[in-house]
């Protein structure tokens, strides 16, 4: 049974925080994404952030806290405990890592790459374990940093997991990148030794990291709540979004997102947790273009209408005229949108992208229709890498900050979508960074 779809169609009340409350990330902040967007609006009013990290590994594989040189080059406070997820480096009981299990398979027999899953299992309990004890430091350190009678936010941030063998990433190309003789089904990837990996490690990393910091914080959480504070939790989640198409917003999204099931697995614990009381929410964002969805090839096309919301929405001025004048002459934002209204409406695009459905697994026809619309978007600009969807990305960043830090005062449901129509609608209030 699909999770209802829960749209926020209203802008949430300003929040309520004050000084002296307190951000908690979950995770390590790089490059720019969704979660500095909330970082950004708590910091502007006032709260304290706390950091944190997924740790280094060293020459030998060994998991390591970051060095002073690092650690020089992280925000403070940061807590330097190791928070990385997963189990792909992680030795059975015999010292042989998963990853060192895929070693030396060549590219043509990938397919017929056996995992031991016995040798898997006990990785993953171990994995597991040093995460959880890690987790259990983190939040010593975490306590000691948070005021008495402070309310808490505690931003999820931990996704992805591609296990870290050479062997993974030109096979996982063909499934994301691959059309003609090169296209590969999702499916068969999916079925695979390599794909059930796959599918443990995302969730591992994406949901059952969400589990454990509710369980393991839940002392903490009463504790806080006896001195007058309070606490919640938001997560980062993805099952699709509404996007502008043919003038009305339509649920769309992006096929094959292999992550999707631990997604969902992760929507589920939001669900359980706020069923017992504890106030956890998981907002399914839109696509957007960053270091990390540069494998999905596509997965931006559905970015291109939000110009078209914030039009409608009579908003971000400066964003849609530095997106036309990142066109070729003679390119239009019309001419983009309805390009992209046939392109979300083509009947094979359709087929992947259906809500109940949802996530659905790749088709030849799919991926050549996807990835032939985003080469020829691309090419509408003066340069290949100067793309209005960065300039778009950033616009997404600060609306999804904005909304999710007044969110968190009060918190709507377990799972709720952000569109772009309330994106748009807070970027026009004046009111985002």
């Amino acid at each position: 049974m699909a999770t209802p779809f829960v749209p926020m169609r209203t802008l949430p009340a300003k929040a309520g925080f004050k000084k002296g409350d307190v951000l908690v990330v979950f995770g390590e902040l790089f490059q720019r994404g969704y979660a500095n967007g909330i970082v950004d609006e708590a910091e502007r009013a006032g709260l304290k952030v706390i950091y944190s990290t997924v740790g280094r590994r060293d020459s030998e594989g060994k998991l390591r806290p970051l060095n002073e040189e690092e650690l020089s080059q992280k925000q403070k406070p940061l807590i330097n405990v190791p928070l990385e997820a997963g189990f792909d480096m992680d030795p059975a009981k015999d010292g042989t890592t998963p990853v060192q299990q895929l070693a030396g398979i060549k590219l043509g027999a990938w397919q017929d790459a056996k995992i031991d899953f016995a040798k898997l299992a006990e990785s993953r309990e171990a994995g597991t374990k040093r995460f959880r004890t890690n987790v259990q430091e983190w939040l010593k350190q975490v306590e000691a940093q948070i005021p008495k009678g402070a309310n808490v936010i505690f931003a999820h941030t931990m996704a992805g997991g591609v296990p870290r063998a050479k062997i993974m990433m030109p096979v996982m190309n063909w499934v994301f990148k691959g059309t003609g003789d090169r296209h590969l089904s999702s499916k068969t990837f999916w079925d695979s030794d390599m794909g059930k990996f796959c599918s443990m490690s995302f969730e591992d990393v994406t949901a059952n990291t969400f589990a454990h910091l509710l369980e393991l914080s839940a002392a903490l959480k009463t504790k806080i709540e006896s001195e007058g504070g309070s606490v919640r939790y938001q997560a980062f989640g993805y099952h699709g979004t509404e996007v502008l198409i043919k003038g009305e917003y339509r649920w769309q999204a992006y096929s094959p997102y292999l992550q999707g099931w631990a997604k969902l697995k992760l929507e589920k614990m939001a669900e359980d947790a706020w069923a017992k009381g504890t106030k956890a929410t998981v907002y399914n964002c839109p696509e957007i273009l960053t270091n990390s969805t540069g494998i999905f090839v596509g997965v931006e096309v559905p970015l291109y209408p939000f110009m078209t919301a914030l039009k409608k929405e009579n908003t971000s001025q400066e964003a849609i005229a530095k997106c036309q004048s990142l066109l070729k002459d003679g390119v239009t934002l019309e001419e983009i949108q309805s390009f992209t209204d046939k392109t979300l409406t083509d009947p094979a695009i359709l087929e992947t992208s259906q809500y109940e459905k949802w996530p659905t697994h790749n088709t030849k026809q799919q991926m050549e229709v996807l990835i032939g619309a985003a080469e020829h978007l691309i090419s509408l600009h003066k340069d290949p890498k100067d793309l209005i969807t960065f300039v778009l990305s950033e616009e997404i960043f600060r609306s999804t900050g904005y909304i999710m830090y007044h969110d968190a005062w009060t918190l709507q449901a377990p799972v709720v979508w952000l569109g772009h129509d309330v994106l748009a609608k807070a970027l026009a209030t004046g009111q985002t960074l």
